[in-house]
């Protein structure tokens, strides 16, 4: 069992961009850092405001990962003090539990001595998410493509890509699953087809550093843009904005309630100036791919 006394960083993630629903994520250049040591009791300890809310003891989210990668290799890990610096927007999009869980995970491994494998650790995360996008970026950092059932599971990844990022925040969150309440159950084989397409084409566009086409593609989304746009003010005025300023192209953030927009290197700061400046009830941020997934200081 290894001493308590280091720190784990794990970085933002949006997921999807679009058609890449449920399968693809990447990692933003925000970070929760979790500093780690010994306790008599659990307790988390949030230094943003944003965070006040959260439960503190083993029924916060961080613990019961812990606990429940401890309890699976058969081990129990003594109580800890854990306090949380993030500049990641809570329930804003952009990965907030997934970080939590990714953190849960390093800080269990550490503590137990588990040495778990990234795909240990990509897995336990996927399972405890209910889907694979948002943690695997967590974990490994860049962007992530990945198939995930009960039985399988394979992940490819990708440097950070070259681009700049804004990131559009609305003032009122809505939580994941309201969210995914509003996906319809079925789809025709048809609508099918055709989401499945756009992803294809923008993930090989990606991949070849096409972000004028992967842009467009990040547009076509049949998946979960046409029932979840309803819930952003002036979403059509905004990709407007966004096509105007020079953006590559704007998505949902995740389930939302943010909007993600890919822009070309080096304009983000200025393009969510404009954004901001159009549209107030928005917070825009400007931000980066993150290369660096979930890691440990001691």
């Amino acid at each position: 069992m290894t001493e308590a006394g280091f720190s784990v960083t794990v970085p933002a993630t949006t997921a999807n961009l679009g058609p890449g629903f449920d399968h693809l994520g990447l990692a933003l250049s925000l970070n929760m850092r979790i500093e780690v040591a010994s306790a008599d009791a659990w307790y988390v300890l949030y230094q943003d405001k944003e965070y006040a809310e959260l439960p503190t003891d083993e029924t916060n989210l961080i613990v019961q990962t812990i606990q429940h990668v401890a309890s699976r290799y058969d081990q129990v890990i003594a109580s800890q003090k854990l306090v949380v610096h993030s500049d990641i927007p809570l329930g804003k999009g952009l990965g907030s539990s997934a970080t939590a869980i990714a953190a849960g995970i390093e800080i269990a491994s550490e503590l137990a001595g588990l040495q778990l494998s990234p795909k240990d650790k990509l897995r336990i995360g996927s399972e405890l998410e209910g889907h694979a996008d948002n943690v695997t970026a967590a974990l490994i950092g860049g962007m992530t493509v990945s198939y995930f059932t009960d039985d399988e599971m394979e992940v490819l990844t990708f440097p950070a890509p070259p681009i700049g990022v804004v990131i559009l925040v609305p003032p009122v969150a809505l939580k994941t699953e309201a969210s995914r309440g509003l996906l319809p159950e079925q789809l025709t084989h048809k609508v099918a087809v055709r989401g499945s397409a756009a992803g294809s084409v923008m993930t090989a566009a990606i991949a070849q550093s096409d972000w004028v086409t992967a842009g467009r593609m990040m547009e076509r989304d049949l998946y979960h843009e046409p029932y979840r746009k309803v819930g952003f003010p002036n979403f059509d005025e905004i990709r407007l904005a966004c096509k105007e300023a020079g953006a590559y192209g704007m998505t949902i953030s995740g389930a939302g309630p943010s909007l993600f927009v890919a822009v070309p290197p080096g304009t983000e700061q200025q393009v969510a100036a404009s954004l901001e400046q159009s549209f107030p009830h928005y917070q825009a941020l400007a931000l980066q791919p993150a290369e660096k997934g979930a890691y440990i200081t001691k």
